[in-house]
C-alpha cells in the first residue's frame, strides 16, 4: 500500500494486528521514522484526544505545556490506532477530519499542522456491525479501510507458530543475555 493510505487490520485477539502493522511500517519508505501506538481504548476520552493531536498551553487544567500529538510526532512515520472500534463517538469526526484533510488542530489552538503520516487501525471487533448498530460512522469505517486485512487467527496458520517460537524465544535470551538455541 501506498505511504499515504490508511490500513484497516481485523482479526481476533492474539493474532498479532501490531506485529503485521509494525511489519508494514519498518518495510516501507519511512521505516527510519517513528511507529507510534496507541490503544484508543486504554485512555480515558479527555486525554486520548489531547494524545491524539496534542494541546496549547492552558487548553485545559493542568495543560501547562503546548505538546504535540502523536499525529505530529510521528512525522512521516506510522500512527497505529489499536482498538479503533472503541474510539469515543466525540472524537470520530475529528478523527475523519484528519485523515480527509490530512491537518490536525490541537486542543485549544487555533492553528492547523499538516500531517505525513501513515495510519494503521486494527481491531477485534466486526466494525461493519458497529457501523449498522451506529455505534462507529460510516465514512470514518470507509476512510479507514482503503487497504482492509483480515488476518486469520493463529490457529489457521500453522506454518507461523514455528516463526513466532523463535522470535519469541530469541527475544526472552537476548533480553537475560543468554545464547540463542533452536527449539525445533
Amino acid at each position: 500500500a501506498h505511504p499515504g493510505t490508511t490500513v484497516l487490520i481485523q482479526g481476533e485477539t492474539g493474532t498479532g494486528k501490531e506485529l503485521f502493522a509494525r511489519g508494514v511500517h519498518y518495510s516501507g519508505a519511512s521505516a527510519s521514522d517513528p511507529f507510534v501506538a496507541i490503544n484508543c481504548s486504554a485512555i480515558p476520552e479527555h486525554l486520548l484526544e489531547s494524545e491524539l493531536f496534542g494541546h496549547e498551553r492552558g487548553a485545559f487544567t493542568g495543560a501547562d505545556t503546548q505538546k504535540r500529538g502523536l499525529f505530529e510526532f510521528a512525522g512521516h512515520g506510522t500512527v497505529f490506532l489499536d482498538e479503533i472500534g472503541e474510539l469515543p463517538s466525540s472524537l470520530q469526526p475529528k478523527l475523519l477530519r484528519a485523515l480527509e484533510e490530512r491537518k490536525v488542530r490541537r486542543v485549544g489552538g487555533l492553528k492547523e499542522t499538516d500531517i505525513g503520516c501513515r495510519v494503521i487501525a486494527a481491531t477485534n471487533r466486526d466494525l461493519n456491525v458497529f457501523v449498522q448498530d451506529g455505534h462507529f460512522r460510516a465514512d470514518l469505517f470507509y476512510r479507514l479501510s482503503v487497504f482492509r486485512l483480515e488476518l486469520p487467527p493463529l490457529r489457521e496458520r500453522h506454518g507461523d507458530i514455528e516463526l513466532l517460537t523463535g522470535f519469541f524465544v530469541d527475544n526472552i535470551f537476548r533480553e537475560h543475555g543468554v545464547r540463542s538455541e533452536r527449539l525445533v
